[in-house]
């Protein structure tokens, strides 16, 4: 089962970086994740420039990989209280392509964040966008990992037992919700 991994943050140091990248280590045997295309270089979506000059082959590129996948898991920071405005963009482009790649693509959400909610608005918001999308998105178990700071060291191991234990308790639903 090949799953692609969207982190909606572009930060070096990033929680959600750390979260994705622990991600393998936690999943089912059967279970393969790769990272998606970067979204760092898109430029800002405007409808003009889109119909001047087409998709960019990052864009495409992105999309392809969301295609292919037989799942997706989105691990996102929480920005003023909702979707970081790159992952915010990358996904106003993909949603403009003929044949858009999030139509019944089953999704996870994961967030981690140094506050106490863990990313919870940013998964509600991402939850409304994919419904336009026409995504499928798995609902429980929820991860938030709040606190991140007492969670995951300064290496950007995850170093909190339970927080491992969820995300891999997610991750074995997440698999059964797939293959349905």
């Amino acid at each position: 089962m090949n799953i692609l991994v969207i982190c909606g943050s572009l930060r070096k140091g990033s929680f959600n970086k750390s979260v994705a990248r622990a991600l393998p280590s936690l999943a089912p045997a059967s279970m393969t994740l790769s990272d998606a295309p970067s979204f760092a270089s898109f430029p800002i979506y405007n409808a003009d420039d889109q119909h001047a000059n087409g998709f960019p082959a990052d864009v495409t590129a992105f999309a392809d990989a969301v295609r292919n996948a037989d799942g997706v898991v989105v691990v996102s920071p929480e920005y003023n209280y909702s979707v970081p405005g790159g992952l915010k963009n990358a996904l106003d482009w993909v949603s403009r392509l003929k044949e858009q790649p999030f139509v019944d693509k089953p999704v996870a959400l994961m967030s981690a964040s140094g506050g106490p909610v863990g990313g919870a608005r940013m998964q509600y918001h991402m939850r409304q966008i994919m419904v336009f999308l026409n995504a499928r998105v798995f609902n429980t178990p929820e991860v938030f990992v709040g606190l991140a700071p007492s969670k995951i060291n300064e290496k950007g191991e995850i170093t909190d037992q339970p927080t491992k234990d969820f995300i891999t308790k997610q991750l074995a639903a997440f698999e059964k919700f797939v293959k349905k």
